[in-house]
């Protein structure tokens, strides 16, 4: 049996993620739609060896579909999806537009997957690509000793920008050493050979919403009693996000004992040398599937103290990986076509 299924933002980044991964992990597809803005209308984008065209979501009739997959703006998403689930498909949904909504699940299938038992609105949330790979380091080690306290510094790529901040990182590269310097468009300062410590807009105290993303989607998805705090930082890279995660436990934990509860652990590989090239960095992550952990260390500075090195391709397990592994635990649970309560 293949399910009718539905892209909307197909010609973005993640859209198109979407549509690769879904072939590539052989999802049960009957029929893919391409959809889009009216100005990308007819645009190709391809699923395997095929091409599709895009289609206009103005027209599109979403009661055909069983299940849509939404990489669009949180305005966006906040009209659409509602209509859309409304119709009848699952809308699995990578905006921050339904991620707090109490009555949509926000779900990452190796961390909390009975979640998709609280669906109320037709609609399933994904998280923020650093959330997403924070939480699938911590759950094995939150269940082992109980986290009472995280400190995470985010080393963000521009993809998580989109294809803009992929442009400028690219174009401000190129000036430095042939066309001279560029103006910062879509990032307030010069990202190339630079770093941005504001990832987002400001808060009243002080911290970003992208920070705040993180410890409001962790709470809900592991824990609300973790004390977390949080830096995002943009870096110049491409793709693959990287975090430096410090933890406190409730009960001892050493580095060994976590180390192997984080190799037996779901979406983790472990690799952890004490060697120059033992560990992982953004640019090996990318076009891979997993959350890399690395640098596993005691913090003897405080009690059942730990430091971790996480990274992961954003723009798979960050965003697109995760969306449809969200559609192949509705699968499973046989929960993809079922009526979902008002």
């Amino acid at each position: 049996m293949g399910y009718r299924i539905a892209v909307v933002g197909a010609t973005g980044n993640v859209g198109r993620e979407m549509l690769n991964i879904l072939e590539e992990v052989n999802f049960p597809v009957e029929k893919i739609h391409a959809i889009a803005s009216r100005k990308s209308i007819g645009v190709e984008v391809s699923f395997g060896d095929k091409i599709i065209k895009c289609e206009d979501v103005e027209q599109f009739d979403f009661s055909t579909v069983d299940i849509v997959l939404m990489s669009v703006s949180g305005s966006f998403s906040k009209i659409w999806s509602p209509k859309i689930g409304a119709a009848g498909p699952i809308v699995i949904d990578n905006s921050s537009a339904w991620r707090m909504d109490p009555d949509v699940p926000l779900i990452v299938p190796e961390v909390n997957p009975d979640a998709v038992s609280e669906m109320r609105k037709n609609i399933i949330a994904n998280p923020n690509c650093s959330t997403a790979q924070l939480v699938v380091a911590l759950k094995p080690l939150h269940d082992a000793a109980t986290i009472k306290r995280v400190v995470v510094s985010t080393y963000q790529s521009v993809s998580g920008a989109g294809k803009e901040g992929m442009d400028e990182l690219w174009d401000q590269t190129k000036g430095v050493f042939v066309l001279g310097p560029s103006e910062p468009k879509k990032f307030p300062k010069q990202i190339a050979f630079n770093v941005i410590p504001f990832i987002g807009a400001f808060n009243d105290d002080g911290y970003t919403d992208e920070e705040a993303k993180m410890w409001n989607e962790t709470h809900k998805i592991i824990d609300p009693a973790i004390k977390l705090t949080v830096t995002c930082v943009r870096v110049p890279v491409m793709i693959g996000h990287s975090e430096a995660v410090n933890i406190e436990f409730e009960r001892p934990l050493d580095e060994d004992e976590a180390r192997e509860i984080l190799r037996d652990a779901p979406g983790l590989v472990v690799v952890d040398k004490r060697e120059p090239t033992g560990y992982i960095t953004p640019k090996e992550a990318q076009g891979e599937f997993p959350v890399f952990v690395s640098r596993i260390r005691n913090d003897t500075t405080v009690k059942n103290g730990l430091n971790l090195w996480v990274v992961a391709d954003n723009l798979r397990k960050g965003a697109a990986l995760n969306a449809v592994q969200i559609a192949e635990l509705l699968h499973e649970r046989g929960l993809i076509g079922q009526k979902t309560p008002a």
